[in-house]
Formats: C-alpha cells, structure tokens, sequence
C-alpha cells in the first residue's frame, strides 16, 4: 500500500542521498530529494512535504539550521537528522528544539522505518538508537 506522505531528503552527499531516496521509498512513502537545504526551501515541495530527512552536516545550511529555519517560519514539518559524525552536544540540543530522531550514518533500515512512523504519528514511541 502506498503511503501518500511525502518525505523530502536533504543531503549534499549523492551516493547516500539516492540510496536513502531509493530506501524510504521501499518502505512504500513518495520521496523528493534535495542537495541542499536551498534547494529544498526553493522547491514547490515544501509545503507537501509531511517530514524532513536532513543531514547534519552540509555547506550552507546545515540540518540543524534548517530545522530552526522551519520551525522559526512556522512550518511544523516533522524533522530526523542523520550524521556521520555524531555529537552528543547536538544530538541533545536538536532533539531538545523538538527533532523527532537523531541518526548515525549507515543509518538501521528498521530503526528509520520506526522513526518515520514516529514522525508520521506523533506520540508512537521510539527507541534511541545513539
């Protein structure tokens, strides 16, 4: 069954940004991908988009700086951050300002599937998988 919620993806790096798209899509959901935090602010999915999959850490506007920017222009889109590069410091603050997963890269495919439906439900629990 399709899920008609529309997760969008942002992520400077294209290997893993076409495997997380080709990922989230198995998993039955429609996928836009952008790689950058411009791009996607500048797409006409925004304002479809139902959660956000976001690096941490890109040029620009990092993941965290787009979730505030979201959450600052009133957009209530559901956000999970990915890294390569996890930080205990960021991880408590972004999930302190209201992200709803903070993801280490390779991210678990069962871990991100309960972290989606988290997003998509909000009150479904998750375990924390730092």
């Amino acid at each position: 069954m399709l899920n008609r919620a529309l997760i969008a993806i942002v992520d400077d790096d294209q290997l893993y940004r076409e495997s997380m798209r080709k990922l989230v899509a198995l998993m039955g959901y429609t996928v836009e991908a952008f790689p950058s935090a411009a791009d996607f602010l500048a797409s006409r999915f925004l304002s479809e988009t139902t959660c956000l999959i976001a690096d941490v850490h890109m040029p620009g506007m990092t993941g965290v700086e787009l979730h505030r920017y979201l959450v600052d222009a009133g957009y209530a889109i559901p956000t999970i951050l990915v890294t390569a590069y996890p930080d205990e410091v960021v991880r408590d603050q972004a999930l302190k300002d209201g992200v709803v997963c903070y993801l280490s890269k390779p991210v678990e495919d069962d871990y991100l599937e309960r972290c989606l439906r988290s997003a998509l439900q909000p009150g479904s629990p998750i375990e924390d998988n730092s």
